[in-house]
């Protein structure tokens, strides 16, 4: 009866011990830093927008590209089978698993053992002596009274909640980065098209050149430009090529595969429709975009570190406990009970200067990453205001490319008549060309540009992120 009492005080006292642990937390209080931006958006970069618009981050990705189903096929694809999305997900997993093992050592490790010693007795008898013990051990568990275990667990939490955010960004970039790399695949197709069409078009001049110039009816001047003229454009339709097949190669590599013949069609940049997106407030968008909220969880993490740099300073208390039975013959191993409770204080008495030294570590991480934090919201801040200065201004842009391509196609019209009635000369003929081409050209960029800065916006409001499953705590 009174080893029964023993061994029950003995593990009463351990299980005060816990109830101790985690009474003192060092870290200092965390809030969220103000931001440091405007409270709107700069007056010329605000679209007129409906204040009952559904937010960006609410809007998924499958409705605001809805009418492109090509796009919308090639996300797909990316999503299951982008590398760097894999790695990312991959990098959530081990965060996760490296958050377990520091919250573990909260927690004592209880495990079973069955032990056996057997000597000869020292007197030289022939006796030989036996000792059998079985039962529960807890080695080495640390109280943590001063909160080092809480921070270091708290510390590895915020860093996988970080990682899990920076799987969301990579997730919404990648969507981003898919529509895009689809959108100067099918640009460069255009320009490529255009190019053909060009050379042509100059081919046919230069053969009623030839034939000018062989009845006399040209010079050798007029017969040079275009020719001139001619290479020019077989030298942009290379290029047109090369760009061509350099975008088709970038949307491979983002989808992670080669392109599907099945896939649908793609529109043309004309005809592309992409919804306009309402901007809301900084306040309300910085705060949800996934990198602004994994920078924030960076700074959580560095917050915790100075708690536990500075429990360091103060005395650590280990246990070691044990609970079973032992005897001296193996058959009767299970009669009698066992147990043992020993405790360590350690207190820093000289150390150089290390934990000191270890809390001005803590603290300047922390300042990184507050400085890290505040320079993602501006940045983000700008991302969007650049985005919205484009949203503002492109579509005028694109009506006045729009005017300058139709007038330049006219005048070209009018010149070819006039070329082949003797009336126009071959470097009238030659400026009206390269400026109709120039301004197909630059049209075909305008509509590019308009439709990039639609993903964009999308992507830089958090387009999406809502719709993204939140990392579990």
């Amino acid at each position: 009866m009174n080893k029964s009492y023993k061994t029950f005080s003995s593990l009463s006292a351990l299980a005060a011990a816990l109830l101790l642990a985690g009474c003192a937390n060092l870290a200092p209080e965390y809030q969220r830093p103000a931001a440091p931006v405007a409270g709107d958006w700069p007056s010329a970069a605000k679209p007129a927008e409906a204040a009952q618009a559904p937010k960006v981050a609410e809007l998924p990705w499958q409705q605001f590209y809805a009418g492109d189903a090509r796009v919308r096929a090639l996300i797909e694809l990316a999503l299951q089978n982008n590398r760097d999305l894999r790695v990312a997900l991959l990098n959530v997993d081990k965060a996760r698993a490296q958050y377990r093992i520091s919250d573990a050592a909260r927690w004592p490790t209880v495990s079973a053992g069955l032990s056996g010693q057997r000597s000869p007795a020292s007197n030289g008898s022939g006796t030989i002596n036996g000792v059998y013990q079985a039962g529960l051990q807890v080695t080495a568990y640390e109280l943590d009274l001063f909160g080092k275990l809480k921070s270091n667990s708290e510390s590895a939490l915020a860093s996988y909640l970080a990682t899990a955010e920076g799987q969301r960004a990579a997730r919404l970039s990648l969507v981003a980065g898919v529509a895009a790399a689809q959108l100067n695949l099918q640009a460069a197709e255009e320009l490529l098209t255009l190019s053909r069409q060009t050379l042509a078009t100059r081919e046919d001049s230069l053969k009623l050149s030839r034939t000018k110039f062989d009845v006399g009816a040209a010079s050798q001047l007029d017969l040079s430009s275009a020719e001139s003229a001619a290479g020019a454009a077989r030298a942009s339709l290379a290029a047109a090529q090369r760009a061509r097949d350099e975008a088709e190669n970038a949307l491979v590599l983002l989808v992670g595969q080669p392109l599907p013949a099945s896939l649908p069609a793609a529109q043309p940049l004309q005809a592309l429709q992409l919804p306009r997106v309402p901007a809301g407030l900084p306040s309300e968008v910085l705060v949800g975009r996934p990198d602004v909220l994994q920078a924030e969880q960076q700074l959580r993490a560095a917050n915790a570190n100075i708690g536990a740099a500075r429990a360091a300073v103060f005395p650590s208390i280990t246990l070691t406990a044990s609970a079973g039975t032992a005897s001296t013959q193996l058959s009767d191993l299970f009669r009698n009970s066992a147990w043992s409770f020993a405790s360590q204080i350690l207190m820093p008495i000289f150390d150089a200067g290390r934990n000191q030294a270890n809390i001005e570590v803590a603290k300047a991480n922390q300042g990184i990453a507050l400085a890290q934090y505040e320079k993602t919201v501006q940045t983000a801040f700008r991302e969007v205001a650049d985005a919205l200065a484009g949203l503002a201004t492109l579509d005028e842009q694109l009506g006045g490319q729009e005017l300058q391509a139709r007038a330049e196609a006219q005048r070209l019209a009018l010149v070819e008549l006039r070329f082949g009635n003797g009336v126009s000369n071959s470097l009238e003929l030659l400026d009206a060309q390269r400026a109709s081409y120039a301004a197909q050209q630059a049209l075909l960029q305008v509509r590019l540009a308009k439709a990039l800065n639609r993903v964009q916006l999308y992507k830089v409001l958090g387009g999406g992120a809502a719709d993204e499953a939140k990392p579990a705590s």
